[in-house]
């Protein structure tokens, strides 16, 4: 590229947009490219560039881009890596994602969503019949959904499930306003918003309002166990790896992180009332955890205590652990067995259908 002239990315609502920013003339030209969503660039030479992405039908996957003499327009696009090769052969199965946008608690505000309704190309569902729903709480908690393919995502839309990505108020990708949300209020912004767009998808037809579930991992784990904890929209949960305890996450964090952490959560009496850890004898519905055991970001006895307390309690709980696993599952099998068991668990429990895969399920304590 000449010095006057730069590849720039912009990210805003639903997509990113990749094009040439003019320096003398200001101006920025799009460059129509098959991605939707933009996570990296790389220049090649003076008309070409490598560009990490992925869209509602494209998986993760590099691509080389290569522009007309006068960098007005992509002459072609290659995949040169992707993360799922053969995924194409698949694309008949794919529900693609619907973005909503809808109503939170406070007058005047929405937040956003990706909502993908069942969809499987040899079944049809019932008429008569509306579908159970996920709701995934993302992590960060600052980070984003985007409505880009993810085969985990399909897994359940695939078996008869509707699934939805929220993007609560604190999430990127909205203005700074809509950013500036969850300082202080981390715990009840995230929380109000993911179940204000259950009772919307609920509201609007889109899914049965007696088959609501939630999930998330991590940080977005914690605004599971929060919903399950403080709300009661939810008729059962599963969380992987999820922070039930704020004050442990902060005095285990380093010092780049720990005004990250404080801004989002607030003073200490926050710190302890937003904590789903401390209010175990709220939980009123079926959970499932996922815990690694080599979890130094979140201990595994904040996954046992819950654990404990739900099972003491009658409701039907189970708990997975994981040995050699840390923050984030990183063995094959493992992911497998862990999407593969939440499955079987909310089907059993609130899906009331049998799920079609050949999987043995685990034992679930006050059901089995």
């Amino acid at each position: 590229m000449t010095q006057v002239t730069k590849l720039f990315a912009l990210t805003g609502r639903m997509e990113s947009h990749v094009g040439v920013l003019d320096q003398d003339s200001e101006s920025f030209l799009k460059i129509d490219i098959p991605f939707s969503s933009v996570t990296n660039i790389v220049v090649s030479g003076d008309r070409s560039f490598y560009i990490e992405g992925a869209s509602a039908t494209l998986p993760v996957s590099i691509a080389k881009v290569t522009l007309d003499e006068k960098r007005t327009m992509a002459t072609d696009f290659s995949i040169v890596w992707s993360s799922s090769e053969d995924v194409a052969q698949y694309e008949s199965y794919f529900s693609l994602p619907e973005f909503v946008e809808f109503p939170n608690v406070i007058n005047g505000q929405h937040a956003y969503a990706y909502f993908y309704a069942p969809y499987n190309n040899f079944f049809q569902g019932s008429s008569d019949e509306k579908p159970p729903l996920l709701v995934r709480t993302h992590g960060g908690p600052t980070d984003e959904a985007r409505g880009v393919l993810d085969l985990s995502v399909q897994y359940w839309t695939s078996r008869g499930w509707a699934f939805v990505d929220v993007n609560y108020g604190g999430s990127s990708g909205y203005g700074r306003e809509f950013r500036e949300r969850l300082l202080a209020q981390w715990g009840v912004v995230d929380v109000n918003d993911c179940c204000s767009c259950a009772a919307f998808l609920v509201e609007t037809g889109r899914v049965d309002g007696q088959r609501l579930c939630v999930t998330g991992e991590s940080a977005g784990g914690f605004t599971t166990l929060a919903c399950l904890a403080f709300r009661q929209t939810f008729k059962a949960g599963s969380s992987l790896y999820g922070i039930a305890d704020l004050a442990s996450l902060r005095a285990g964090m380093h010092k780049f992180e720990a005004y990250y952490i404080d801004n989002l959560v607030g003073n200490k009496q926050a710190y302890f009332e937003r904590s789903p850890i401390n209010f175990v004898e709220n939980f009123s519905c079926p959970v499932i955890l996922f815990q690694g055991l080599e979890d130094t970001v979140v201990s595994p006895d904040q996954a046992t205590k819950i654990y404990k307390a739900i099972k003491d309690k009658g409701l039907p709980v189970a708990l997975v652990e994981y040995e050699g696993e840390q923050h984030g599952f990183r063995k094959a099998e493992n992911i497998k067995f862990t999407l593969e068991q939440e499955m079987v668990f909310l089907a059993r429990l609130v899906g009331e259908f049998k799920v079609p895969d050949d999987i043995t399920p685990i034992k679930i304590e006050n059901f089995d």
